[in-house]
Parts: structure tokens; C-alpha cells; sequence
């Protein structure tokens, strides 16, 4: 049996959802549709992803292979040094370890939780 679903929303668990929704609105130019201490919504093409505060939430350890990863984003972006230079300034951090070479870039968001950005496939 295959159900027909389109994706609405992915939920991510934070320590500052307002803060959360504002890095990657500056990081995806989505819209912020939504902002509470509590809880913080951005928006883009009827897709959206929501910032949810969990007391006591810590970050996983990057890297550490035997660490629970709560998610992972990949962000496509056309120059990843460009990329990599704005999105630190935004609060994102550059972690050490970096397996990807010349490949992708990992960060970590403010509250810790690593992402990828990737060069854009060419078509």
C-alpha cells in the first residue's frame, strides 16, 4: 500500500526557537511566519519548518559517531566560501572536522546542531 503525502512541515527541537527561525531565515530567505519564545515558524512554497523549545536541549557533539543526531539539513548554495562567510556572520560555527573536502562545508547553527552546505547541482 503507498499513501500519496506531500511534506507540510518538519519540527526541530531547540533551545531558542525565535533565535532558531531567524538563523535560518537569514540562511534560506524564508519567511518568518511565526515567533514566540516557545515556539517559531519559517515559511517558504506551502513548506515549512517549525522551532520547538525543549528545556535542558543539548546539541549533539560533532562529531561523534556514536552521538544521537536529531536531524541534518544540506543546503544547496552557489559559491560555498560566499555561503560559508555569510552564514557565520549570521551565528553558524565552522567545526574542525570537516569529511567533506572540497565537496560540501559542515557548520554548526547558533544552538549547535550541524548542516551541511553543498555546491548547487549544475543541470
Amino acid at each position: 500500500m503507498t499513501v500519496s503525502a506531500d511534506l507540510a512541515m518538519v519540527n526541530l527541537d531547540s533551545s531558542d526557537p525565535a533565535g532558531h527561525a531567524a538563523f535560518y531565515h537569514e540562511a534560506l530567505g524564508w519567511e518568518i511566519t511565526h515567533s514566540q519564545a516557545e515556539y517559531a515558524m519559517i515559511s517558504s512554497g506551502g513548506v515549512s519548518i517549525g522551532f520547538g523549545l525543549v528545556e535542558g536541549y543539548q546539541p549533539p557533539s560533532w562529531p561523534d559517531p556514536t552521538g544521537a543526531k536529531r536531524y541534518h539539513l544540506d543546503l544547496y548554495v552557489d559559491d560555498l566560501a560566499a555561503a560559508e562567510k555569510k552564514l557565520v556572520a549570521a551565528g553558524a560555527s565552522k567545526p574542525e572536522f570537516q569529511p567533506g573536502g572540497e565537496g560540501w562545508v559542515v557548520l554548526l547553527d547558533p544552538i549547535g546542531q550541524p548542516f551541511c552546505i553543498c555546491p548547487r547541482p549544475q543541470s
